[in-house]
């Protein structure tokens, strides 16, 4: 298949090339590299030996998309483009709601326009709020989304709902991540944020790298048993193998189908910590700091859909994620600067 990769150049996007093109798939990426480096690309291209076409360029640039969709004959498009730090979001939220939702509406048109209605969407264990039950199934109601973030993924998951409903032509997946972290057991591609991370496990590597001083913990009153957020991580590898199997109902031409992304289990924030300190022998100093806006207590996923509908199952447990993680910060410890 010839696949279109948007933000491919990035974490989780470079991970999902290096399988698609381990498999024998055609790869074209778009990336702005604002929050990417060509560089992964480049490494990509040393692990598979194959090679994926790069357009640097936006996607709220709706010229280029309809000239790569002219260009090219794509038989699904793969959407992780887009902002994604919460944080953030509640900071930004006119640039979160602009960049993710209009440049997905752009994506949208150009695939339609060229009659390539094979989709598949990057979303976010975020569109389920504060959830309802424990763990989440794909049949847990969508909550109110406690940031901007989370309130795009959730909005163009009903936009992608409403063309499907309306338009029997389009296969969509939607794919409900929750916490991808780790890096490929090569330690040659990873995660690499530009500035200061908002994510955990990239802080937590910048700390045993000698890159940040101290890791903060942001509140510890939780209604958890360490009183630190839970959340269910998932290895980035095992993230993007689901993505090669999500392949299937495209192929199947399914409509519209929704999976959760994660391993089933909850890990605390300091369970983390420990668990990367032990597979790692690296002390991480840490601070107590107040909770962040747009936190929740606990998420984890029931991921049982993917694994009878998909054949997807994680593979990875929580110390291959953090030995991974060691792994390539450590090899890599300016990223792809170096």
């Amino acid at each position: 298949m010839k696949i279109f990769v948007t933000g491919g150049a990035g974490y989780i996007g470079s991970h999902t090339v290096l399988q698609l093109l381990r498999e024998g798939h055609e790869v074209v990426v778009l990336d702005n590299l604002s929050n990417s480096s060509e560089e992964s690309l480049n490494r990509v291209k040393e692990l598979s030996g194959k090679e994926a076409r790069l357009y640097v360029g936006d996607i709220l640039d709706a010229p280029l998309l309809d000239r790569i969709c002219s260009e090219n004959s794509f038989d699904c498009c793969i959407h992780f483009a887009g902002l994604k730090a919460v944080g953030e979001s509640v900071e930004k939220p006119w640039e979160y709601y602009n960049n993710n939702i209009t440049g997905t509406l752009n994506l949208l048109k150009a695939l339609r326009d060229h009659n390539m209605k094979n989709f598949i969407f990057s979303s976010s264990a975020t569109v389920y709020g504060d959830p309802a039950v424990i763990p989440i199934t794909e049949d847990c109601p969508k909550g109110v989304c406690t940031n901007p973030y989370g309130w795009t993924k959730s909005m163009i998951e009903q936009i992608l709902m409403d063309m499907a409903h309306a338009d029997s032509e389009w296969n969509i997946v939607i794919l409900r991540y929750f916490n991808p972290i780790g890096a490929d057991p090569s330690g040659r591609i990873g995660e690499d944020p530009k500035g200061i991370p908002n994510n955990l496990m990239p802080y937590v590597t910048q700390v045993a790298v000698g890159k940040l001083s101290r890791l903060g913990v942001f509140g510890d009153d939780y209604d958890t048993p360490d009183g630190t957020g839970v959340r269910d991580y998932i290895h980035v590898s095992d993230l993007a193998d689901g993505h090669i199997k999500a392949l299937k109902k495209i192929k199947e031409k399914a409509g519209l189908c929704v999976y959760n992304l994660g391993t089933g289990n909850g890990v605390s924030v300091l369970d983390l910590v420990k668990s990367f300190e032990k597979a790692n022998d690296i002390k991480i100093p840490y601070d107590i700091k107040p909770r962040r806006a747009g936190d929740i207590a606990t998420c984890y996923a029931d991921a049982s859909k993917a694994k009878e509908e998909l054949g997807w199952e994680a593979k990875y447990d929580i110390v291959d994620m953090c030995r991974d993680s060691w792994n390539w910060q450590s090899h890599n410890p300016q990223g792809y600067g170096r």
